[in-house]
């Protein structure tokens, strides 16, 4: 029977890009796997994502190429995984990858036995020779001589990298140092341009959230000069989209000019929370501009019909990177008056940044003329419209979109816009309809065009998304929202931790080779780092003592980490901040939009904040009653109450 290529069924963007591929793909699957032992045939793992630019010029090299898909569908079993949607594949063979390569990245071409054993790994393979590269088709030929004449080796190292990598589980334990890690990152900060290390330089969204937490408690003029420093910089570089809002993945260079230009919802969902909060700080202008324009990025550009948030925009377009985004003087000058023109070329240094002798748009200073650049911006965008507009990955990620509720729901009620929380609300029962399976309180990862997706949700998924209800439920003060994020809290205790330690994927989810166990904040922030977030909350809303050492137990298992590189350890150095600095609880009794805003605004990241009727049946309500007939903010720590007050200037003194 001659094979087929299987992913034209797929509910993944990414996997049917690939659907026309004359390469037999399969979907990650244990049919796959048998085939793989029936044939007694190595098989071809491929794992990328819709906005990878090196994963598209693979596609188009090698597995749009006639030959080479003969040469893959007579000598392997061929799987594509979105790591998008199977973060816990792709997180096992990255792992393998960098273990036995020193690096890792996509597209991600990993070699198993048919017992899913990696047993040779790499990136991108060029399909022809270059900078002594081999090539795609030489490394195929060479495995399968080698699969021919030296199995019994090959099966040997299949079987090493799994028990070797196995082991490396994460210990945890300890305390988070908050101090000793500010001064870490004090050494590891670029003065000059802002941000941790040299390039290419990721937006340190999680961290920066830790250092604002810290400057708030305690004052730190470190803390804040960093985090300050590194948010103006990225907001005015290249990196961020000066025309439509939005951040870039990151940038290649070190002074965020020249960005990798995909964009991705986490990304943007994360330094939403951040501008909401550095404004909250500081009052500084650009921070709420940058707030209220990646806000208004998400739901412009990233929300589908279906309410929720796509997960990423690619970074080409018409075969180009970055072709949507960059402009040479020419263009700018058919697209405005002269003057305007080159009022634009100078302010936005046009000087050929970018590639043939084109540039992105910076704006390195506030113009002189703020109506004039507003003006104008509106112009180029609507020329821009006119190009081929990049590529969407619409599929909705329970994770992402938790983060983009929890960051939505801030920032509407710190800057006053109320089309932002119900945003969030919608996006919030997309997944509450769509991805928890009413039955079993299971949560499903993905889903696309209303249809949840096969993925099993991993914990940050969990996590992620109780905390976006909780954040919700504040507002709203709809019960509903609460009883969600309980419900699946409560699930992830059973199913995420064993021997006392969490682990990335559910004990009923399919087994892998090794169960996925890791701490560490990168791009997003980690599962358990998450769930240490959640966990406080949900233990400020209730006083359980249980939900207080599920926190705990979550948050020591970044304690290694933090120690060493705090870069990778931002969301949990953030949790803890919390947990130092109270973590207090606010009950608004009733309903005010100005006790509200004030409490949002005011009280440190991560308060537990409530707003509703007396009588709601949480117990941070419990006992929490109007005064004359009015509303009214009870601001405690462990449930200990301060006394009511109805003013909001009051309640900013309380928490100031």
């Amino acid at each position: 029977m001659t094979p087929v290529n299987e992913l034209g069924r797929s509910t993944s963007p990414y996997l049917r890009q690939h659907a026309e591929n004359p390469v037999a793909w399969r979907e990650w699957s244990a049919a796959a796997f048998a085939e793989a032992r029936e044939r007694d045939a190595p098989v071809f793992l491929s794992v990328g994502y819709s906005a990878c630019h090196w994963c598209h010029v693979m596609a188009h090299e090698s597995f749009e190429d006639v030959a080479t898909a003969e040469y893959l569908n007579a000598n392997f079993v061929c799987i594509k995984v979105d790591r998008e949607e199977r973060p816990d594949v792709d997180a096992i063979y990255m792992a393998a990858t960098v273990a036995m390569t020193g690096q890792g990245g996509w597209p991600m071409s990993v070699f198993l036995t048919p017992e899913a054993e990696p047993f040779f790994c790499g990136t991108y393979f060029p399909k022809d020779a270059r900078h002594g590269m081999a090539t795609f088709r030489q490394v195929l030929e060479s495995l399968i001589e080698a699969w021919g004449s030296k199995r019994d080796q090959i099966d040997g190292i299949g079987r090493r990298v799994v028990e070797q990598l196995g082991a490396r589980q994460h210990a945890a334990g300890g305390d988070l140092d908050l101090d000793r890690a500010v001064e870490l990152l004090t050494t590891d900060f670029d003065p000059v341009d802002g941000g941790f290390g040299g390039a290419p330089k990721f937006p340190p969204s999680m961290v920066l959230d830790f250092l604002l937490r810290q400057h708030r408690r305690t004052g730190s003029a470190d803390a804040l000069r960093m985090a300050t420093e590194t948010c103006e910089r990225m907001a005015r570089g290249g990196m961020y989209d000066q025309l439509a809002g939005g951040f870039a993945r990151y940038s290649v260079d070190g002074q965020w000019v020249i960005p990798h230009f995909e964009k991705m919802l986490y990304d943007n969902a994360l330094l939403l929370d951040v501008y909401t909060q550095w404004w909250a700080i500081s009052g500084e202008p650009l921070a709420r501009r940058i707030a209220e324009e990646t806000a208004e990025f998400l739901l412009t550009e990233l929300r589908t019909p279906e309410g929720g948030f796509a997960s990423a925009l690619d970074a080409d377009t018409e075969g180009e990177e970055g072709r949507y985004y960059v402009w040479t003087p020419a263009e700018i000058q058919a697209a405005l008056p002269v003057e305007d023109a080159a009022w634009v070329v100078e302010l936005c240094d046009v000087t050929g940044t970018f590639e043939h002798g084109s540039s992105v748009l910076q704006l390195r200073q506030d113009p002189d003329d703020a109506d004039r650049w507003q003006r104008i911006r509106k112009q180029l965008k609507q020329a821009r419209s006119s190009r081929t507009y990049p590529g969407r990955d619409d599929k909705v990620v329970a994770a992402w979109n938790g983060l983009a509720i929890t960051a939505l729901v801030r920032a509407g009620i710190v800057l006053g816009h109320s089309e932002y929380v119900d945003a969030a609300a919608g996006a919030a029962e997309l997944i509450r309809t769509v991805h928890v399976d009413q039955a079993t309180g299971r949560l499903h990862r993905t889903s696309r065009d209303g249809v949840a997706g096969t993925a099993h949700g991993v914990l940050e998924d969990y996590a992620a998304y109780a905390q976006g209800c909780l954040t919700l439920f504040g507002v709203t003060g709809e019960i509903e929202w609460f009883e969600t994020a309980q419900a699946l809290l409560d699930r992830a205790l059973e199913q995420f931790v064993a021997d006392g330690s969490y682990f990335d994927t559910a004990a009923d989810a399919e087994e892998l080779v090794w169960r996925p166990q890791d701490p560490t904040d990168n791009a997003s922030p980690s599962g358990v780092s998450l769930a240490a977030e959640a966990f406080t909350t949900l233990a400020s809303l209730t006083g359980s003592v249980r939900y207080e050492q599920a926190a705990e137990q979550a948050l020591s298992a970044s304690a290694a980490i933090a120690a060493r590189a705090p870069r990778f350890a931002g969301r949990a150095l953030a949790v803890a901040e919390t947990i130092a600095a109270g973590p207090l609880e606010i009950a608004i009794a009733g309903r005010s939009p100005q006790l509200l805003q004030a409490a949002f605004t005011h009280a440190p990241w991560g308060t537990a904040i409530v707003q509703g009727e007396p009588g709601l049946a949480v117990p941070l309500m419990a006992e929490r009653s109007l005064v004359d007939n009015q509303a009214v903010a009870y601001v405690c720590q462990k449930f200990t109450c301060q006394l009511p007050v109805s003013d909001s200037e009051v309640l900013r003194r309380q928490l100031i």
